[in-house]
């Protein structure tokens, strides 16, 4: 078993004090570096993804309706699209990692829930990359538990990966919305670890 992290929108713009916070972010990203630095020698393999917007279109609103449409967010060039500096040691950590790690960026012109939109620096999309790399297992963590992280897992899971979605190390907009994602992850055949 060939075994990946992926670390899912641990950015500014969605901890505490950014344009879209979720509460409890910056405990996630101090639990996942803390996480990570446990535990790293369980993967073969880190990946993060981050929002990376330009100009998404319908995705920015002046007037959001927080499910298709929010306020601007991870605008390339601010400091909101940069990782939260309590999740920096695991994403030094991907540095250190050589070929098997990886920073997948995603949305520059549309929305992008799923890191599976995304790509890295090289243009490699993440389920290329997990492949290439022998990948057959992934853990998601990160932000925000119903739209990105459950979009990634949903993703990873219809890719074939066994997926599991490790629920202390992510942090969800609305109890009642991550209770729903939860139950639609379950129900396509991600583990809630």
């Amino acid at each position: 078993m060939t075994q990946a992290l992926v670390i899912v929108d641990v950015q500014n713009d969605f901890c505490e004090g950014g344009s879209l916070a979720v509460a409890g972010g910056a405990g996630v990203a101090q639990r996942i570096s803390a996480y990570v630095e446990r535990h790293h020698e369980l993967y073969d393999a880190l990946a993060a993804t981050a929002d990376w917007h330009m100009a998404p279109g319908a995705h920015w609103s002046k007037s959001p309706d927080f499910k298709d449409s929010w306020p601007v967010h991870c605008h390339v060039g601010t400091s909101g699209a940069e990782f939260h500096p309590a999740v920096l040691p695991a994403i030094s950590m991907i540095g250190q990692m050589g070929s098997a790690g990886s920073i997948f960026r995603k949305g520059e012109h549309a929305a992008a829930y799923s890191g599976f939109e995304g790509s890295d620096e090289a243009g490699t999309d993440l389920q290329t990359w997990l492949r290439e790399r022998g990948v057959d297992t992934v853990d998601v963590v990160g932000i925000a538990t119903d739209y990105c992280v459950r979009a990634t897992a949903l993703d990873a899971a219809r890719a074939g990966f066994g997926t599991t979605v490790l629920l202390d190390l992510c942090a969800g907009v609305a109890p009642e919305s991550t209770t729903t994602a939860l139950a639609e992850l379950a129900a396509a055949g991600v583990t809630i670890g």
